[in-house]
């Protein structure tokens, strides 16, 4: 540890002696590029720390209890930190479909008629979702979370504000994919920003109330749109969308705070550079040899490499991809589903996805706390926290089933004209499901790859929305030649034979993690 005996208190010296920091997420391991890594998720080892300790230029926090540290943050700020990511992660995937009932109209204003074109006005938003993260996380390792968060934010006003001024098809699409890509960055970094902030027993909630804006936001959003496009038009979601960003981007500027331990090392490294004039200060987390380059690109190529060298992310990204596409083919059925066979109006259509929010609101809250609540009863049990207790039978089972079960339901009784309630109660048990399936996989990731959550999050952001934006593209086809129940019991089918991933990972995940260490 530093001996700033010339520019610190010897009282404040001592207790920097004594402590050792643990990097906590992807992004605080982002410049630790030139020591090997024992294992994911854990220090890089007693070697590393006495070589810390040995030279006085290193930078680190002032002892266990730093208030600079953001771990040691009161719960009110952390709190408040994690309420505004919330959401941001809800406003930016507004845009995904709050429009939706209103694109027969705007079929019809720019002269268009291809159904294909109508599915990929909607897809392509989610195109932007998924090449956004191998931007934002990159970008977000060298310059820290906070200014990602801010000026993504200013971005993407700027984007729909030129995404309601459109006077073309071709215009509209491609402010609306620069939207999904400056929007995503809440999505992209956030459980990183949670890692920074929350000790593993209390992430299981926090995870919780992130996670819900990008799927909760694609089904309030047509609630509203439907009403205002029937009494506006389609150019007022836009507005509003860009009004809601507008707001929030005094509110981030003005109470998110940097939680990325590196930059907040870094600067305390130039501040005492500049105060004692010496230049060989420097952060714990500072590569030795590594340029800004450098570290863009090992960082833009870790969520590929996750992706692809680690079976536990490839195959985890896989399930929730095909469960998160499998949503928004529901989604493509709505408008045509209740129009046609229930008779709703333009403006009612927009509520047929009011139950999928519903259903996604009863996960959160169920498995969430299910999720916590077994890591602490094992922490007061005195058993070491294990990653794969996040894939417990008891969560991941029961999740995984509720899918099939909830689409049975929606596809025959929408097939069949049953009473409009009993497929919307079909889609309250699918999306129930699914953010239990969605909360066991992220906050499992999140624990076994603590150093790299940022980058995980990015390889599942990718996957998960390029299903999401090029299922629907065959959707409607599919449900054309199979029909809605048919339709439906094939999906039904795929998410069941999906089931047993988890449970393979909760048995054989440890073992598994310490035979595929990629280098990061």
């Amino acid at each position: 540890m530093a001996d700033f005996s010339t520019t610190r208190d010897s009282s404040r010296l001592d207790v920097e002696k004594q402590t050792s920091y643990e990097p906590n997420s992807d992004l605080e391991a982002a410049t630790i590029i030139a020591e090997p890594e024992s294992e994911p998720g854990t220090s890089d080892g007693p070697k590393d720390e006495v070589a810390a300790e040995s030279d006085p230029n290193i930078v680190d926090w002032d002892g266990p209890a730093d208030p600079e540290n953001p771990m040691n943050w009161p719960d009110k700020r952390k709190w408040l930190n994690i309420a505004v990511l919330s959401i941001l992660t809800l406003v930016t995937p507004l845009g995904s479909s709050m429009f939706a009932p209103g694109i027969p109209g705007i079929m019809k204003e720019f002269h268009e008629s291809s159904s294909t074109t109508a599915t990929f006005m909607l897809s392509v938003y989610i195109l932007g979702f998924a090449f956004g993260p191998l931007l934002i996380a990159p970008l977000s390792e060298i310059y820290g979370r906070a200014p990602l968060y801010n000026w993504g934010n200013v971005l993407f006003v700027i984007f729909t504000v030129c995404t309601a001024l459109s006077n073309s098809v071709g215009m509209l699409m491609a402010f609306r994919f620069l939207m999904g890509v400056a929007g995503a960055a809440p999505i992209t970094i956030g459980s990183g920003s949670i890692a920074d902030i929350m000790p593993v027993e209390k992430r299981g909630r926090a995870m919780s109330a992130w996670a819900l804006g990008p799927l909760l936001g694609p089904c309030i959003g047509p609630v509203a749109g439907g009403y205002l496009i029937a009494a506006s038009s389609w150019r007022w979601v836009y507005w509003l969308i860009a009004m809601l960003g507008g707001v929030f981007v005094g509110v981030s500027f003005l109470t998110l705070r940097e939680t990325y331990a590196p930059v907040i090392l870094d600067k305390k490294a130039r501040r005492l550079r500049k105060e004692t004039g010496n230049e060989a200060l420097r952060s714990k987390f500072a590569g030795k040899d590594s340029s800004i380059k450098e570290k863009f690109k090992l960082a833009v190529v870790r969520p590929i490499k996750l992706l692809v060298l680690t079976p536990i992310v490839t195959l985890m990204a896989l399930y929730v991809a095909i469960t998160y596409g499998i949503l928004y083919l529901l989604f493509t059925t709505f408008s045509f589903v209740y129009a046609e066979r229930y008779g709703f109006g333009e403006g009612i259509v927009g509520l047929t996805f009011l139950p999928a929010g519903i259903g996604m609101m009863m996960g959160v809250v169920a498995f969430g706390l299910l999720s916590d609540a077994m890591v602490k009863s094992k922490q007061a049990a005195g058993v070491a926290h294990r990653p794969e207790i996040r894939l417990s039978p008891a969560l991941t089972i029961p999740s995984g089933l509720t899918l099939p079960v909830g689409l049975f339901l929606y596809g025959w009784t929408a097939q069949y004209g049953v009473h409009w309630i009993v497929p919307m109660i079909g889609v309250v048990i699918f999306s129930a499901g699914l953010m239990g399936v969605m909360m066991s996989i992220q906050n499992y990731l999140l624990d076994a790859y603590p150093r790299y959550a940022a980058s995980v999050t990015a390889a599942l952001a990718v996957l998960r929305s390029l299903a999401g934006a090029l299922l629907p593209l065959g959707g409607l086809q599919m449900y054309n030649t199979l029909g809605l129940g048919w339709g439906n019991s094939l999906l039904g089918f795929i998410s069941l034979g999906l089931v047993p991933i988890p449970l393979v990972f909760y048995i054989f995940g440890e073992r598994i993690r310490k035979r595929f260490q990629p280098s990061l």
